[in-house]
């Protein structure tokens, strides 16, 4: 029997187990996404393929790896899961990611019984998708890359040779991509021992017994949370930028959010159909986006399991942006991170003392590629940008960090790029004055500058560029994120989520956005402005003209007199 002292030891161990998972992909991965950036998500699941304990990466995977083994089981049944074998699967639909984010998983059998599942999942370099790199412009599936619907790795400890000679034979980058994906295995084959050896400690019957309790104590832990939550329905849309083929229209994402005694529904019927470029969501993710922001406001201090969100139900309409069905193309999962905060702009309306305002609202990644001069060899380099988040009741928004999406992941250091690519970083520091001016400020952005030393690819996938970080209670909105080719010259351009052929020499700049402001600027304490400005947040002009305060260039001291005389003026809109 497992008793409460006992499921904790189990819950614990379990949670161990999970990063010990993510240290030996660490170790093991050949990729700077992987082991620098930690674009990843791990898991440790009961045999319904829900999650019990996770190691923190890209929260968004972790419950996506649990549609995406519910599907494997129903595909393949139980009874072909064997000990020893290790699936991949990176069939969007059932995945809930594209293609170069493949699901591994591998089945927790102790003395023949299957008791849970261990998974990995991460980024990959290359298969074979139609562009190297990234792909912004596909219109159906076939375009993204190659398929794998719960396919073996290894069937019963023996390597399955087929599957890696056919990787090996359509991916650009072989040796880095099966290195990366045997990487996952190795995390794999670490969970299941681990999860082997807690049942042999403490009995099959016990474990099975704690994992359930664990799931009960979470949703237990959200259901106490939510009957807090003010109650009622709210509505709110935003957009991204295009779809990469239609690239003057804006999508919509549309959600309605209802909170009840019992429940939180998130309801994203009338989000845009008909999108013919790669931005549709698989609806894994679709659930898995939902799910981060439940947890955010219901359960933000506990590890994850999947009793959390029980008390929540996520509705789409099939063949919308929202849930793709095949052929839809998939390969730009951007809305997935942008409509986190879709969802938090709706809950504003009923509770904005509870949610921040929006953020730079997106992860503002750039990816280089092409071929080292210093050795001769392909390289690609990728990291995501800070953004700003948006203030809230209780303070400012938050500096230059990543993207609520992604709060397990870093962004990657500059020597490893200087190292690793023909890129020069020539300037990196924050943006002033793009946080939302408020009673609370929102957080600036930051910029990075990249000199290309030899002819390369550059990818942005910055996909809020053309809509403001929106705000609450009367601050001001943040500035957008916006990338710059070859600023101050003739062949300046600025734009957003692109494919961008680069000539040695040529520079570009990553800007991000930064958060929305909470309540009126102009009741702002004088005191926290001038601290502002001194730090370099908000420069002098922005003082007076959005927070009506007037600071001395020099000394960073503020003129009481001055700024009295100037907030009694109509501020300026």
């Amino acid at each position: 029997m497992s008793d409460a002292i006992t499921t904790e030891i189990i819950r614990h161990g379990l949670l161990a187990s999970a990063e010990e998972m993510a240290r030996n992909l660490c170790r093991t991965a050949y990729n700077t996404v992987v082991y620098e950036i930690h674009d990843y998500g791990i898991g440790i699941h009961d045999a319904g393929g829900d999650v019990v304990a996770d190691a923190p990466g890209i929260a968004i995977f972790t419950r996506g790896n649990d549609h995406g083994i519910k599907k494997a089981v129903e595909f393949l049944g139980v009874d072909a899961m064997r000990p020893g074998d290790v699936f991949v699967l990176n069939y969007p639909y059932w995945s809930s990611a594209h293609t170069l984010d493949p699901l591994v998983f591998a089945p927790i059998h102790v003395d023949g019984e299957l008791i849970g599942f261990a998974s990995c999942r991460i980024h990959v370099l290359d298969l074979k998708q139609k562009d190297p790199g990234y792909v912004l412009d596909s219109t159906d599936m076939y375009q993204e890359g190659l398929f794998f619907p719960a396919t073996r790795l290894y069937s019963e400890g023996v390597q399955n040779d087929d599957f890696f000679n056919i990787v090996r034979f359509n991916s650009r980058m072989p040796e880095r991509t099966i290195g990366d994906l045997q990487a996952q295995v190795s995390a794999c084959v670490t969970g299941v021992r681990r999860t082997q050896e807690i049942a042999a400690k403490y009995g099959t019957a016990t474990l099975l017994e704690a994992m359930d309790a664990i799931h009960d104590h979470g949703e237990q832990l959200a259901r106490l949370a939510l009957a807090k939550l003010p109650k009622g329905t709210w509505t709110a849309h935003d957009f991204v930028d295009s779809d990469g083929v239609d690239v003057d229209r804006l999508i919509k994402l549309r959600v309605t959010v209802t909170v009840t005694d019992d429940e939180m529904v998130i309801d994203w019927t009338g989000s845009e159909r008909d999108v013919r470029g790669p931005i549709n969501l698989p609806v894994g993710q679709t659930e898995a986006l939902c799910s981060l922001i439940f947890k955010a406001l219901t359960t933000p201090d506990t590890s994850v399991v999947a009793g959390n969100f029980r008390p929540m139900r996520v509705i789409t309409e099939p063949g919308s942006v929202m849930h793709a069905v095949p052929p839809m193309p998939t390969f730009t999962l951007w809305t997935g991170l942008l409509a986190g905060e879709v969802v938090l702009k709706a809950l504003a309306q009923g509770m904005p003392e509870l949610v921040p305002a929006c953020s730079g609202g997106d992860v503002c990644s750039m990816m280089g590629l092409g071929v080292n001069p210093r050795n001769g060899e392909s390289w690609l380099e990728a990291t995501n940008e800070a953004v700003g988040f948006g203030a809230h009741a209780d303070g400012d928004g938050a500096d230059g960090i990543m993207h609520l999406s992604e709060p397990g992941c870093r962004n990657n250091p500059v020597e490893v790029l200087e190292t690793k690519s023909p890129m020069f970083i020539e300037s990196y520091g924050y943006r002033p004055d793009t946080g939302g001016a408020g009673r609370n400020r929102g957080g600036v952005g930051v910029s990075r500058s990249y000199r290309f030393t030899a002819p390369s690819t550059g990818i942005c996938l910055v996909y809020k560029t053309k809509t403001k970080p929106w705000s609450i209670d009367g601050g001001g909105v943040g500035d957008n994120n916006h990338i710059v080719l070859n600023p101050g010259t003739e062949r300046e351009i600025v734009q957003g989520g692109s494919y961008n052929k680069l000539e040695a020499g040529d520079v570009l700049v990553n800007n991000t956005g930064g958060g929305g402001g909470y309540g009126d600027p102009f009741e702002r304490e004088p005191e926290r402005v001038a601290h502002d400005v001194r730090n370099g947040f908000v420069s002098v002009e922005a003082a007076a003209r959005d927070y009506g305060v007037v600071v001395d260039a020099v000394t960073f001291g503020y003129d009481a007199a001055a700024t009295e005389r100037l907030r009694r003026a109509e501020p300026v809109a």
